[in-house]
């Protein structure tokens, strides 16, 4: 999720129909993000695909951001808080998600991303001058444990009967940790306050997080284990245009034309459309729990994001950011 400041309402209104087809790519392209990994991943080491496709990202909106006139570069402390928040929120909050997903079901992935709005709100109520949660928020954070619980149990349950330990639950808790990685970073950069566009940001910090990921495959020599055909290199251009680009480009507009708590809403609608794009392209199918833990996740996001701070504040503004959500 991500985390900066909404930007003052533009003089000119812009109409309904932009307004719907922008919050429509969204959700869209960052909710079928999840089905186009699952299928990338079968076929590219997760490094491989998270690093292609965020490099291509990066110079392509960094490209674009200069012929715009934009300033790209900047005194050396803030292009190094660009990079390792990069390396937090997209690689660190983005590798383990992809690589995961070769064992857990798209959907599945999805709702266990989705608690990154509680990792954000506990966050910031333990940090000094951090925001604190009114009781609806506090209550959205109990409801999220036992939506986990219930999204968790069946792998957790079949480890049990069969007295062993199986990948599902390795890959559920390094989901659970890659978020817990983007949601440091997003409250980090809050805290920061970086006077960079948010687009440069973006390109500044997917070129790190891209970076970050080719080493890592050339390290661990995953190169040859790369299958490039017409179905890997089409996952990964769905992933730059629709994810990275478009998706990007619409929730940027959003956010300067439409209040920030409505945008927040991209955090519970992309796992259902998750869901439901696993369910019809992957043939994916949840366990009646998973369904239940659904259900209770999506409420407890809901409740949390649209909570008043004791200072006033809505929690949703605190992730909302700069950088598009690579999932």
């Amino acid at each position: 999720m991500k985390d900066v400041p909404a930007a003052p309402l533009d003089v000119a209104r812009p109409s309904r129909f932009a307004i719907l087809l922008s919050f429509g790519s969204v959700y869209l392209c960052w909710g079928a993000t999840y089905t186009a990994m699952s299928i990338g991943v079968r076929l590219l080491p997760a490094p491989i695909l998270a690093g292609s496709r965020m490099m291509a990202g990066a110079f392509i909106m960094l490209a674009f951001c200069g012929l715009r006139g934009k300033r790209l570069l900047y005194s050396r402390p803030v292009m190094v808080r660009l990079g390792y928040l990069g390396a937090l929120m997209l690689f660190g909050g983005n590798i383990g998600l992809v690589w995961a997903e070769k064992y857990l079901a798209s959907g599945l992935a999805a709702l266990i991303v989705a608690v990154v709005p509680l990792y954000v709100a506990v966050m910031e109520s333990l940090l000094p001058h951090g925001e604190q949660l009114r009781p609806r928020g506090v209550f959205g954070l109990a409801l999220g444990l036992v939506a986990l619980s219930a999204l968790l149990w069946p792998s957790f349950h079949d480890a049990l009967a069969t007295h062993g330990h199986p990948i599902q639950i390795v890959a559920a808790i390094v989901v659970l940790l890659g978020a817990l990685s983007w949601s440091t970073g997003s409250v980090l950069f809050r805290r920061l306050r970086l006077a960079v566009d948010p687009l440069v940001a973006a390109g500044w910090e997917m070129l790190a997080a891209g970076l970050c990921n080719l080493a890592l495959a050339t390290i661990t020599w995953q190169w040859r284990q790369a299958i490039w055909d017409t179905q890997s290199v089409g996952t990964i251009a769905y992933l730059i245009l629709f994810g990275s680009l478009l998706g990007f480009s619409c929730y940027i507009w959003l956010i300067h034309h439409v209040p920030v708590a409505k945008v927040a809403t991209y955090a519970y609608v992309n796992p259902a459309v998750a869901v439901v794009l696993g369910a019809v392209v992957l043939h994916e199918q949840l366990q009646k729990s998973e369904y239940v833990g659904m259900v209770a996740v999506l409420c407890a996001v809901a409740l949390v994001t649209s909570s008043q701070m004791k200072s006033g504040r809505a929690t949703a503004e605190i992730e909302v950011g700069p950088v598009e959500r690579e999932a």
